[in-house]
């Protein structure tokens, strides 16, 4: 099957390499009210401005949860796309500073370790630490991400933005 690969595939994630994202969202009142509604979570600092008026943020924060998806979804393009497996967990997830609406996230990304599987030959586990800041360059979010990486297939010749065969 033929498909877009934008991605990095296991070979080019040696460990020390840092990828500045080149996209950027600002997050909306509308993003934090959809996915907290969605996701079931009724907590008032999220939802009510009035409760979290009377909070020492004295706004509504952004969910913790839909700030991680965010960090992971800009990432995507220039790591993962069309070269994942699967990803197999996040760890060590932290929110040292508070995302409010209006806050403009940016993300960069390390890999810190990358091995051959040992039950897949044509895979790699690369572990990610995704580093996500707001304009005020303030970390916001800090995860690592592991993920099951496909190596690069036999005749791709490692161009990103152009088509590719996944294995």
């Amino acid at each position: 099957m033929t498909r877009p690969v934008l991605g990095r595939w296991f070979e080019e994630l040696e460990p020390g390499t840092i990828v500045q994202h080149a996209f950027r969202r600002t997050v909306t009142e509308t993003d934090n009210v959809v996915f907290t509604t969605m996701t079931m979570n009724p907590a008032p600092m999220h939802l009510d401005a009035d409760y979290a008026a009377s909070t020492e943020f004295g706004k509504p924060l952004v969910n913790s949860m839909f700030t991680i998806a965010l960090v992971v979804g800009l990432s995507v393009p220039e790591l993962t796309h069309g070269t994942i497996v699967a990803q197999l967990g996040l760890d060590a997830v932290s929110f040292p500073a508070p995302v409010f609406h209006g806050d403009t996230i940016r993300v960069e990304s390390e890999v810190v370790e990358a091995r051959a599987s040992r039950s897949r030959p044509r895979a790699g586990l690369v572990v990610f630490e995704h580093r996500a800041y707001n304009q005020r360059d303030e970390l916001v979010c800090r995860a690592r991400r592991t993920g099951l990486m496909y190596r690069r297939p036999t005749g791709a010749d490692g161009s990103h933005g152009a088509q590719g065969s996944a294995p």
